[in-house]
């Protein structure tokens, strides 16, 4: 039995010392044309290589320029537990393998060595210590001392003084000091990580382009493109193509573009094309952007669109800034918002439009628009104009002040400040609310072009729409209102005019029909009286403050854009032949009765 043991043993030993040799004798084969792969052939450029990377799996760089890479250094055996030369001239060394070139070390467990190539082949634990004191780890490397260019493969891992690569196989050039990798590579530096599927790192300038399915994480932002070119030093990122920089808090708020750059340090971003900022629920895009994710400020020039779908509204403008923080933001160069509803839009503009949002006495948020300087709105049946306006868009609650006139139908209201109502379920105006110095004026007859208006006017007046059009109006305050007077005949439906009446009082309330305007209500103080066309002079026939205005109406949305659309105003005939007749017949009886009086002789 014992002898049977020591043979079997003998056998297992003789087969594991074959297994062994064989493996070696393998490891030699692998390497029978050293220095076959592309990447280690000189001539091939960087650009050349750029370019087939995509395909081939081949590898971007080229010798450095100024240096002189035809001098050669022999690549130097400093130790090995066991070192063996073949017949062939090749060196195998196994145990505590050193290697040296040029004052890089390259360490390893088994290392072959091919002296006129000056090329070697090291596997397992394979270390290479650079003279700039970068480190390359990996299972196994390939290294050319002619061209001084690597490929490193298998848990391969590079270290410098400020971070850590870490991919499969990494090709690197020692001459440009360059390293590459396409086989999905991950980068740390202790405050952010960054993965893509190739990528080409400058070992020098720190710099590393990176294109493939990018990902850079930080503490608070994730960025996402498919190429960026990152600077380690001055923590520049540099983006071509779609790109997203994303909070991680709120990944609803975001940055996107196609071009720009992005500073890691500051947090301050530069959007360049196709750029938009995502906030709060709203977008802010232009033509050339910047944003600071510390403060919360942004700013967009050239194209400018702020669109915030939870107010189904736009603004549009040369130049905007953002206010993250303070939910606010504000748009110049002929700046322009559009609300829309469900049967109809309103369109503003000004010189200047803000849009915020803030809390009430409540504490509830409440949206607001501002625009200031010229301030023009237009709807399909109310049209208005004043210095400026602020509009409470949660309310419903449009406040104009300076100078304002709005139009409705064939009715215009202006007094020193205006409060329009809007019913914000019907997404209509409900009320007029019109403070100090207040008319309000229609066209007696729209189909004839007489200058006859009906007119009310006082300190304060409340107007009601109804079925989107002015029905009512209540005025409080030395009100007064100049109406004309007209009775049809039943039979021929024609109607004849009665003449105008004049009415004051404390408390007046007058309806809009159709054609007709009535007072229904003359109330403290009443005092009216209707007076034919004979007897009332062209002049009691208009309040001193009448302006009615067709010169600056607005007649489509794109007028908002100008001071005054300019239109010729509309001549209206002037009949007051009635009055003049009915004068020149009074004057006519005083004169007969003059010449009635007995005259008195002189002495």
């Amino acid at each position: 039995m014992k002898t049977k043991s020591f043979l079997f043993l003998v056998f297992i030993c003789f087969f594991f010392n074959l297994s062994f040799a064989q493996n070696k004798k393998v490891k030699l084969q692998k390497l029978e044309k050293v220095g076959s792969h592309p990447f280690f052939n000189k001539k091939e450029t960087f650009k050349n290589q750029q370019a087939q990377s995509q395909q081939k799996n081949t590898v971007p760089f080229q010798t450095q320029k100024g240096k002189d890479s035809t001098r050669q250094e022999e690549i130097e055996h400093i130790h090995s537990d066991l070192f063996q030369r073949k017949k062939d001239g090749n060196i195998y060394c196994e145990g505590t393998v050193k290697f040296a070139h040029k004052g890089a070390k390259l360490f390893a467990d088994e290392v072959i060595f091919y002296p006129k190539e000056n090329f070697i082949k090291a596997i397992g634990h394979v270390k290479l210590k650079n003279p700039d004191g970068s480190v390359i780890t990996a299972n196994e490397m390939e290294y050319d001392g002619k061209s001084e260019r690597g490929i490193a493969q298998g848990n391969v891992v590079m270290t410098d003084p400020k971070q850590t690569l870490k991919t499969e196989t990494l090709y690197y050039d020692k001459l440009s000091n360059k390293a590459y990798y396409n086989t999905g590579g991950t980068i740390s530096d202790g405050k952010s990580t960054t993965y893509s599927e190739r990528g080409s790192y400058n070992v020098s300038t720190k710099t590393i382009n990176l294109n493939g399915n990018i990902r850079i994480d930080n503490d608070k932002y994730t960025v996402e493109g498919a190429n960026i070119s990152q600077n380690q030093n001055t923590k520049v990122a540099s983006f071509s193509g779609s790109t997203y920089i994303t909070n991680k808090e709120n990944p609803s708020q975001y940055l996107y573009t196609e071009q720009g750059t992005y500073h890691m340090n500051s947090k301050e971003a530069y959007l360049n094309k196709n750029s938009r900022i995502h906030y709060k629920g709203k977008v802010l895009s232009g033509d050339k952007m910047y944003y600071n994710q510390n403060t919360g400020f942004g700013k967009g020039e050239g194209n400018v669109v702020l669109n915030d779908p939870k107010e189904n509204r736009f603004i549009k403008g040369g130049y905007g800034e953002i206010y993250e923080k303070k939910d606010s933001a504000m748009i110049t160069q002929q700046p322009y918002a559009v609300k829309m509803l469900e049967k109809d839009s309103i369109y503003f503009s000004a010189e200047k439009i803000l849009a915020y949002q803030k809390l009430d006495s409540n504490q509830v948020k409440k949206s607001y628009l501002r625009a200031f300087y010229k301030a023009r709105l237009f709807k399909s049946n109310a049209q208005a104009r004043a210095d400026s306006l602020s509009f409470n868009e949660t309310d419903g609650v449009l406040h104009f002040i300076g100078k304002p006139i709005l139009w409705s139908g064939a009715k215009q209201v202006s007094g020193e400040e205006i409060e329009a109502y809007f019913n914000t379920e019907k997404e209509d105006i409900d009320s007029l609310k019109v403070i100090r110095n207040a008319i309000a004026i229609s066209k007696a007859d729209s189909l004839n072009n007489k200058d006859e208006f009906n007119q009310v006017k006082g300190k304060i007046m409340t107007v009601y729409y109804q079925d989107g059009e002015i029905n009512l109006a209540k005025v409080v305050g030395n009100a007064q209102a100049i109406t004309y007077a007209d009775d049809q005949n039943e039979k021929t439906k024609e109607t004849d005019r009665i003449g105008i009446a004049l009415s004051s009082c404390g408390v007046i309330e007058v309806l809009f029909e159709q054609q007709k305007v009535e007072v229904i209500s003359c109330n403290i103080g009443a005092q009216s009286d209707i007076y034919p066309m004979s007897k009332i002079s062209k002049e009691k026939r208009f309040f001193p403050n009448f302006n009615w205005n067709t010169k600056d109406r607005l007649k489509k949305w794109q007028d908002i854009f100008v001071d005054s659309p300019n239109y010729p105003e509309t001549k209206y005939i002037s009949d007051n032949s009635l009055y003049e007749k009915s004068q020149a017949i009074i004057e006519k009886q005083k004169a007969k009765e003059e010449a009635k009086k007995p005259k008195r002789k002189r002495r």
